[in-house]
């Protein structure tokens, strides 16, 4: 074991290059990284994962490369993938209904507030008229100390005036 890592220490430290199945090349990489289905490398453009199933035969034995574990170790990623997309998803969905109902919230709110300022100008606009027709009252009742009659006070009627072109 302790072998073993020695040279996966030894092989992570050095520049390397590979070269794909396909022949793709990776220049000047460092090895930052294995796993049971692929080492990780870093290079100037990025980081990138380069599966052992891509790579030359005498790669895969290099980094101890084992199929059934590395199968293994896929099917466990993907699980994991699949499980936390699906934790995305529940959260998304649980937002979505979350903001729905913030939505709805809102525009109750706004209802309840327009109906209570109907409510209000309307009790405004009575109490407006009360004080009208006190005034009304109370000014029919009003001697005219000029003349010492009694004034009554009657609403006019004003004839729109119409403009003859």
């Amino acid at each position: 074991t302790i072998a073993i890592l020695a040279a996966l220490s030894a092989s992570l430290a050095l520049a390397d290059d590979f070269k794909t199945i396909n022949g793709k090349e990776y220049k000047d990489t460092t090895v930052t990284r294995v796993e049971p289905d692929g080492i990780i490398v870093k290079m100037k453009s990025g980081i990138s994962k380069l599966y052992f199933v891509e790579l030359p035969n005498d790669v895969q034995q290099r980094f101890h490369y084992d199929a059934q574990t590395a199968t293994a170790y896929s099917a466990q990623q993907a699980a994991q993938y699949d499980g936390y997309q699906k934790q995305q998803e529940e959260a998304r969905h649980r937002q979505e209904e979350a903001d729905t109902q913030n939505r709805a919230n809102i525009i109750q709110q706004e209802a309840q507030q327009r109906a209570s300022n109907a409510r209000a100008q309307a009790l405004a606009d009575k109490k407006g008229e009360r004080k009208l027709e006190k005034a009304l009252k109370e000014a029919k009742q009003r001697p005219d100390r000029s003349h010492g009659h009694t004034t009554v006070v009657k609403p006019l009627f004003v004839k729109p005036h119409h403009k003859h072109e």
